[in-house]
């Protein structure tokens, strides 16, 4: 697969799965726009890839969000294909209380920020035939235990799901293809920013592959449903889980 000068915006490209995203795609000729938080992460991601444009902001905040399409349309002149990468997930219960509290913090970034980049980039997407790929979990498709506090993360990318083929339906007409993908445990450094007690051996036991995925692993997949080779899929949502739900978590 060749992306020769397609511009690709790929938020949460500092770490994991985003940066993977970035990276596999600058190495296909593609015109990275790196989107994250945490500057010297996004620097180290950016040495790997090929004369990116980096843009340091938060997808939730709508001025940044403005300022990701600005900045890449100023400096790249056109957006081919959308990532939307970047999500976070928050503890909260009904019985603690604060699950209103985890629902506004996570629709924030996982879901709010999803709808706001696509509408403001899909009057440069209709110009291109773009496309849109946006990253949601397998956690989408099962309810998440009250115990693990997780339930708003599941939440926010069932509605992912769901807007994702709202704006196949509605973009088709004009060329654009919105997918989504659904990882399972993917190998980041989520457990241990998060002093995790559960290695990723641990996660093995509830695949039934018995194994678990690299980043690298969803980016070819994004990329495939970015590429010609998919030209015939709009709507459709990927699970790459090694098994996890046909298991039974």
């Amino acid at each position: 697969m060749s992306f020769k000068d397609k511009v690709v915006i790929v938020t949460g490209a500092s770490s994991g799965i985003g940066a993977a995203i970035a990276v596999g795609f600058s190495s296909k000729g593609a015109r990275v726009v790196m989107v994250g938080r945490n500057e010297s992460k996004l620097a180290s991601v950016a040495a790997r890839c090929n004369k990116p444009l980096v843009v340091r902001a938060d997808v939730g905040n709508d001025e940044d969000a403005q300022r990701i399409i600005d900045q890449t349309i100023e400096h790249f002149g056109q957006i081919d294909i959308l990532v939307n990468n970047a999500g976070i997930g928050t503890r909260g219960t009904l019985v603690l209380g604060n699950l209103v509290e985890s629902y506004d913090t996570v629709m924030r970034v996982n879901l709010r920020a999803v709808v706001n980049l696509t509408s403001l980039a899909s009057p440069h997407l209709i110009k291109t035939k773009g496309k849109v790929i946006n990253i949601s979990s397998v956690g989408s498709l099962l309810p998440a235990s009250g115990k693990s506090g997780l339930s708003m993360y599941a939440v926010s990318k069932a509605a992912t799901n769901h807007f994702s083929a709202c704006a196949a339906a509605e973009l088709a007409e004009y060329g654009v293809r919105v997918n989504t993908v659904s990882p399972g445990p993917v190998v980041t450094d989520i457990l241990e920013n998060s002093k995790s007690p559960i290695s990723w051996d641990d996660f093995k036991k509830f695949t039934a592959l018995d194994r678990v995925s690299q980043p690298e692993e969803i980016a070819d997949l994004v990329m495939f449903l970015a590429s010609d080779k998919a030209k015939a899929i709009t709507g459709s949502n990927y699970v790459s889980d090694n098994g996890l739900f046909v298991k039974g978590f």
